[in-house]
């Protein structure tokens, strides 16, 4: 990675991390769990599941690293065309079912285990000298991608997952008026 891919990543991670917190921030229980319609995703669900699969890819991540580099391969995508399609929307599809929310952390501490599993990223592509160009695995709808691309993806995901929040919490059916905060 270099220098200024270290850069990008970095703030992609602090500025998606800062955006959600501050989208979360002062929930009532009742906004936090609001659902447009069933089979939806709560703004919790969508935190949950922005937490856990962030877990997920950096253990994925230091298993790969496990294995050696492998300068044959390539990505499959350009970086700036994954990120706007994650962060975007553009490919629209359904969770696997290991990955779905169900309500591994209390409210009150979904957002803490956000921070911490953001934190342990943060503190991976602060630190790592791997050449993550040279290490791959596959996403199951964009194919090959090196491990850098993996750490903007984390970002990116993040961000398409706040955008569906805030779309649950412009929707009419919302509740206004925050009562206690659960996400305090």
């Amino acid at each position: 990675m270099t220098p200024g891919e270290r850069e990008a990543v970095l703030k992609n991670l602090a500025e998606s991390r800062e955006q959600l917190r501050r989208m979360a921030a002062g929930l009532s229980r009742e906004q936090w769990h609001y659902r447009t319609e069933p089979g939806r995703w709560s703004v919790a669900e969508c935190v949950e599941h922005i937490t856990f699969v962030e877990g997920r890819v950096l253990e994925l991540i230091h298993k790969t690293l496990e294995s050696g580099a492998d300068p044959s391969k390539s990505s499959a995508m350009k970086d700036d065309a994954l990120v706007a399609d994650v962060a975007g929307r553009v490919t629209r599809f359904q969770a696997p079912e290991f990955l779905e929310p169900t309500g591994r952390w209390r409210d009150e501490e979904l957002l803490e285990e956000f921070d911490r599993v953001r934190e342990r990223t943060h503190e991976f592509a602060a630190t790592t000298t791997v050449d993550l160009r040279q290490h791959f695995f596959a996403h199951r709808v964009f194919g090959e991608l090196d491990l850098y691309q993996w750490l903007l993806l984390v970002a990116a995901h993040c961000d398409r997952h706040r955008a569906q929040s805030e779309e649950v919490m412009a929707s009419a059916g919302y509740p206004r008026a925050a009562q206690t905060s659960a996400s305090a």
